[in-house]
């Protein structure tokens, strides 16, 4: 797994990593049961402060894409795999939207034009 940041960015460090790690659970690189790196571990290998790193564990935790226990660390939960067959489906539907002549802006307003807002409950579910 290789997290990747850029500290130049206007996005916050802690969104870059969740993103990062996102990424490769949507891309199949990481899976359900899959262990991610000690928070501590992370934090040095990028100099970034350790709460950063922390933070993104736990935002990805409120997302109920990971579960963090203590001695146990932070691991994919089953998520993962619905994230992965949902990239794959975004994946087809943005070459079909290409093929057609779809602007990538009007695909984005239609799918937000399409779903209604997640409630919390939805999220948690």
């Amino acid at each position: 797994m290789l997290i990747r940041i850029d500290p130049t960015r206007d996005e916050p460090v802690f969104a870059q990593l969740a993103a990062s790690i996102r990424a490769d659970v949507a891309a199949a690189r990481l899976s359900a049961g899959d262990r991610l790196p000690a928070a501590r571990e992370v934090a040095s290998s990028l100099g970034v402060n350790l709460h950063t790193v922390l933070r993104a564990y736990q935002e990805l935790r409120d997302e109920g894409l990971v579960d963090m226990r203590r001695g146990r660390g932070a691991v994919l939960t089953d998520r993962a795999v619905a994230l992965a067959d949902v990239h794959h489906d975004v994946e087809a539907l943005v070459a079909r939207a290409r093929a057609l002549g779809v602007a990538r802006e009007s695909l984005v307003a239609m799918i937000r034009d399409t779903s209604p807002p997640i409630s919390d409950d939805e999220e948690s579910s």
